[in-house]
């Protein structure tokens, strides 16, 4: 039976030949236009997508195989044939209905009603999430009882007018895909630190690309400081920001990061902030509730459980390596000596052994007890090349676990970035005590050469082995009692060189010196490149 639509469009064009049925199964619905400007768009109804999903449940009864593929390829065959072809408009009358300022793309797809993360569509007119568009669905019931028209499949990125059903094709609502999903081109990506330009948010706010404020859920402040620190990782940021580049991976970790990655530096936002609620859900179930929403955690630690964890799903079975450890991996020398007892005699024993590191821990000396002539207490202060000397092979470090020894570290092979953490906490048994000791360090041209021995590298390796000079591109700081207390992070803006201080939804500009005025927790060095770096170099940090 032809709609009054389909008639009204036919008097329109001038009539339209009527379509013959080419089989007694399959009959084409006629449309009511005739404009090859307008394609034509299958439609499966999503109750038909729940039917195929459901016929491949296993029975029970123990069916044989072939016989429940007949009866699958029937339930298809019906399927088919139910199909019908819907048309694509760019006319949609509803589209001024829009409203950009409830749209919010960062939380979980699950459908407010059902709870269901399957054919999810988001209402563009009040922001709400939905179940299917077929008639029976909670799209489609929501556009009857609300007279809201346009919703948006989260997955597929289509838009359509409900309760009509067809598929509005319309270059308007492109920015809305966009930052449902933000794309780059590998251009773009190679620009980015070019780019000095503010974005301006729909609320009226400006905001920097890629140094957004982030969201704090609740006490995830945590997370918030290593992303942004690993924001500035170039090689990092470049590899996550092209979803080809992981595609083989299915860890839904890897994709989470990604797709935050990709809004952290997308310069089309509707807001001037953007909030982690996906990537902390993926994080709390892959760590097993080990790091959870409502829970303060350590950001050491969860920096080197978050960098181990994307490499684990990252690596190829060929090689073995991941861009995690093509950024952060380096390797040390250690040499263990232990006490043997052989009777009433006892010896020295040593063990040499090569240990890859993603960072190194500094201990920090002792505070003093006593308070100057002022009844204050002294904050002490220690250059951070003293603290390095752990590492020059000849320090000497006592450990009690697993038995006691002696343990000297030298550095054998340096990362592109390091990590370098401060240990400022000591547990006992009755509480956890802050160590304020400030550390003083430079901002830019940290030569780790003065201060360690580095081994000599062979001959066609010495240009890139020997490059022992680093600049600060992130600084966290635990401020508070210890326990308690909140972190911040200060980073480097590479296109203009400024320091930008970031804690949560704050971002605000800061002097290179203030950074150094701070209680460092852990901090991320970038090794000095050449000058000029060619071109084939900033193309292999894409792939």
């Amino acid at each position: 039976m032809k709609t009054k639509r389909q008639s009204d469009n036919e008097e329109e064009s001038g009539g339209s030949k009527k379509k013959q049925r080419t089989s007694e199964e399959e009959e084409e619905v006629e449309l009511g236009f005739d404009n090859a400007l307008l394609p034509l768009a299958t439609y499966n109804d999503d109750e038909d997508e729940e039917e195929e999903d459901d016929m491949k449940v296993v029975d029970g009864n123990g069916k044989h195989q072939q016989q429940q593929q007949d009866e699958e390829d029937e339930e298809e065959n019906k399927v088919a044939i139910r199909r019908r072809m819907i048309e694509i408009r760019r006319d949609c009358p509803y589209l001024d209905t829009v409203n950009r300022q409830v749209l919010d793309f960062d939380f979980e797809k699950f459908c407010s009603v059902s709870l269901s993360n399957l054919n999810v569509y988001a209402c563009l007119v009040c922001g709400k999430y939905f179940q299917g568009r077929g008639p029976k669905s909670h799209a489609y019931t929501h556009s009857l009882e609300a007279g809201h028209h346009v919703y948006i499949n989260l997955r597929t990125e289509k838009v359509y007018c409900l309760p009509d059903g067809y598929e509005i094709n319309d270059p308007s609502l492109d920015d809305i895909r966009h930052v449902l999903n933000p794309r780059f081109t590998r251009d773009q990506v190679l620009q980015l630190d070019r780019n000095k330009q503010w974005s301006r948010a729909l609320d009226g706010s400006n905001y920097l690309p890629g140094m957004v404020g982030l969201n704090n859920i609740k006490e995830t402040d945590f997370v918030n400081v290593t992303i942004q620190s690993l924001m500035r990782v170039t090689p990092l940021r470049n590899f996550f920001l092209i979803p080809e580049n992981y595609t083989h991976s299915k860890s839904v970790l890897v994709h989470r990061f990604g797709e935050l990655t990709r809004k952290i530096w997308h310069a089309r936002n509707f807001k001037g902030q953007v909030s982690p609620h996906e990537f902390l859900q993926a994080v709390m179930k892959a760590s097993k509730k080990r790091f959870r929403i409502g829970a303060q955690s350590d950001p050491v630690e969860f920096m080197s459980w978050l960098l181990n964890t994307l490499h684990t799903d990252l690596k190829s079975s060929k090689t073995k390596s991941s861009i995690i450890h093509q950024c952060f991996q380096g390797e040390l020398e250690v040499v263990k000596e232990t006490h043997v007892k052989d009777g009433a005699t006892s010896s020295i024993v040593a063990e040499t052994s090569r240990m890859p590191f993603l960072m190194l821990g500094l201990d920090l000396p002792p505070p003093p007890l006593f308070k100057d002539v002022m009844e204050k207490n002294i904050i002490p202060q220690v250059p951070l090349f003293n603290i390095l000397k752990k590492f020059d092979g000849e320090s000497v470090t006592e450990v009690v676990r697993p038995r006691i020894a002696r343990m000297k570290y030298r550095v054998t092979r340096l990362p592109q970035y390091l990590i370098l953490h401060m240990r400022r906490f000591t547990k006992n048994n009755f509480f956890v005590e802050k160590n304020p000791t400030l550390v003083n360090f430079p901002v830019k041209n940290l030569e780790l050469k003065d201060y360690i021995p580095l081994p000599t590298p062979p001959k066609e390796e010495e240009e890139k082995k020997l490059r022992s000079k680093y600049d600060l591109i992130a600084n966290i700081v635990h401020e508070g009692k210890p326990g308690e207390g909140s972190y911040k992070v200060s980073v480097q803006r590479k296109s203009e060189e400024l320091w930008y201080e970031m804690q949560d939804l704050h971002v605000a500009e800061t002097l290179p010196q203030m950074v150094a005025l701070s209680e460092t927790y852990m901090q991320i060095y970038e090794q000095q490149q050449p000058t000029h770096s060619p071109p084939q170099q900033q193309q292999q940090q894409l792939e």
